[in-house]
């Protein structure tokens, strides 16, 4: 006996659904771009095998987006301009080199390309990802651990002080008045917390606002040096990809800037796009910010151009940066740790002298 018959209306219901309150991870698509690429390999055709990806497709969203691909196709769209209706599950970059693939007669090479750009900047993510696990725990087991010594532990190790008659030294103060504020405070503390998120989150819409914190992360000691090479290495790795699927440079460095997360390079980028339309090599426009475009990229870049092995110095880059990047990353617990032990270690200490400084006093009294 068959299952419940849904209405017209469930039907909707669950569609507007899918549409709207479900997700389609990053890990989800490259699986899409990567099955169809092995059945247009194995002689399938793209309405053939976006039919059976839209049955086996366990995630609602995209099942449902590729059944409209589908039928797109069936009505005789290019892939590439069905895929273009969906730039939130489908970025324009991807979109760009299926284009140019289905212009060239080259669709199965283009996914091939797709396929393995998506699979390396998944690769270089997870890295970041992954060493961002160990701070980001030991920070919160920080702040937790300080939030419960605060509310339970001091209230009754500092109210044998508040018997005394004694001047109390300024740490201790400072302490029991941090402790009593806590106590008496915590709810606005966490309100107050959670308005600066909001309010940081909100900025963070404005141009000006991104812009300037944008510049800041390029500047910080440790986490600038990264950011610029996640960034270099996104930029080398779609721009050579782009180039390989034959799409003009002008055109090739604007999508990849849409690409890159921070602005200061999506701006310097888009830059470089209007200066190419004037006849400036890229190198040019490039070494004209060594801020953010150290002279070994645009060296380089420069020896491409002159001996027309762009796309070849490009590729060199991108492992270059990407292996920096996973060396750094490997590394970055043991860079972190010590700044941890000395943060640990200031606010051990801190305690320690305003807790035993007065009992000390007390002690010499008696």
């Amino acid at each position: 006996m068959g299952g419940k018959q849904l209405s017209p209306f469930e039907i909707k219901l669950n569609k507007l659904v899918s549409r709207y309150l479900t997700g389609v991870s990053f890990v989800e698509k490259m699986m899409f771009v990567h099955h169809l690429q092995i059945m247009t390999k194995a002689g399938l055709s793209i309405i053939t095998s976006l039919k059976i990806l839209s049955e086996e497709t366990e995630n609602k969203k995209l099942k449902l987006i590729i059944a409209e691909i589908k039928a797109e196709v069936e009505k005789g769209q290019q892939l590439s301009v069905a895929l273009a209706k969906y730039p939130k599950v489908f970025p324009p970059v991807y979109v760009s080199m299926i284009a140019a693939g289905e212009i060239a007669g080259k669709l199965e090479e283009a996914l091939t390309e797709v396929s393995a750009q998506m699979k390396k900047s998944h690769e270089l993510m997870s890295k970041v990802k992954g060493a961002m696990i160990y701070p980001s725990v030991i920070l919160s087991a920080m702040v937790g651990i300080a939030f419960f010594v605060v509310l339970y532990i001091f209230p009754k190790i500092l109210v044998m002080f508040e018997e005394t008659n004694a001047t109390l030294p300024l740490p201790t103060r400072a302490l029991m008045f941090i402790t009593k504020f806590m106590q008496n405070n915590w709810y606005w503390v966490l309100i107050i917390l959670a308005l600066i998120i909001y309010a940081y989150f909100q900025a963070m819409k404005a141009a000006p606002f991104k812009k300037a914190v944008h510049s800041l992360r390029l500047k910080l000691p440790i986490a600038g040096n990264i950011v610029k090479k996640i960034n270099l290495a996104n930029f080398t790795l779609t721009l050579c990809s782009l180039l390989k699927s034959t799409i003009p440079i002008i055109e090739a460095v604007k999508i990849s800037s849409d690409v890159l997360g921070n602005v200061i390079y999506k701006e310097k980028l888009k830059e470089a796009s209007e200066s190419l339309k004037k006849g400036i090599s890229l190198s040019e426009v490039l070494a004209r910010h060594p801020e953010v475009f150290p002279p070994m990229v645009t060296e380089m870049i420069m020896v491409g151009e002159q001996t027309g092995n762009t796309e070849k110095m490009l590729n060199e880059l991108s492992e270059y940066y990407n292996s920096e990047v996973s060396e750094t990353m490997t590394n970055f617990t043991s860079i972190i740790e010590p700044v941890i032990i000395l943060a640990l270690g200031l606010g051990v200490a801190g305690i320690a002298v305003a807790v035993i400084m007065p009992m000390y006093s007390l002690a010499q009294s008696i």
